[in-house]
């Protein structure tokens, strides 16, 4: 079945001499993985690897068939010429792990178009707006919203918040839960908008220990959720 769609790459692996393996995040089809063959020469490939950029956006003809695990591109050209995102070091730096996450928990080869939309809408705000550093900190908080384990809003003078329940609370229930800088900027960041998260002035000691709160997050809620080999350049970045 020959179909066109947009589609977000998440990740890119050679595969033997020449060819390359594409993992995208499909607006029609959810997960779909590509066999580029002879991508990475220079002569006879079709698809230079220029495309595959980490979280480019892409419209894509291919080749569908249910019976395969691989599908093969018929034609791509780029939805959206990204100006910064990967000459930036700052934003290439985040790009590149949040490719990393991406790539880790999407595996539902269906369509949402929700999650879709969100993802795209918000790359093309982090590509336009001026270096966000808190940006993939709120983009995290807001992508557990179409994974099913959003945060419930915050009661006045919670002091502690539960990460295997997801929830806030007055008492402290088991290791699991947090308090203290942790618990006071997860309350700042619920519900703000990417811009809005510009203001706020976090530390890099900060940074990486909300960081590794959220990772954490997501391990305790997706089954065989890894952690992030890139996080450990990002934290370099940000020191």
């Amino acid at each position: 079945m020959l179909i066109s769609t947009k589609a977000i790459v998440l990740s890119k692996i050679r595969y033997k001499d020449y060819d390359l393996i594409i993992k995208c995040y499909t607006k029609d089809f959810g997960v779909q993985t590509y066999l580029i063959k002879n991508a990475l020469k220079t002569k006879k490939g079709k698809f230079k690897p220029a495309y595959f950029q980490p979280l480019s956006i892409l419209e894509v003809e291919a080749d569908h068939k249910n019976n395969r695990s691989l599908q093969y591109f018929k034609d791509i050209k780029l939805h959206i010429n990204h100006r910064t995102l990967h000459t930036n070091v700052l934003k290439s730096t985040i790009v590149m792990f949040l490719s990393e996450v991406l790539s880790n928990i999407l595996i539902e080869e269906e369509k949402n178009l929700t999650l879709y939309n969100f993802l795209e809408n918000a790359l093309i705000w982090f590509d336009e707006c001026k270096t966000n550093t808190n940006f993939h900190l709120v983009f995290l908080i807001q992508l557990t919203k179409y994974l099913g384990f959003y945060p419930e809003a915050p009661q006045n003078k919670t002091q502690y918040f539960n990460l295997e329940e997801g929830k806030f609370q007055f008492k402290k229930t088991g290791v699991f839960c947090v308090s203290g800088n942790n618990l006071v900027l997860l309350k700042h960041l619920l519900g703000i908008k990417f811009d809005e998260s510009k203001s706020l002035t976090i530390n890099s000691i900060q940074k990486r220990e909300f960081l590794n709160m959220i990772l954490l997050y997501f391990k305790l809620h997706l089954d065989g959720f890894k952690q992030p080999k890139s996080v450990t350049i990002l934290n370099q970045v940000f020191n």
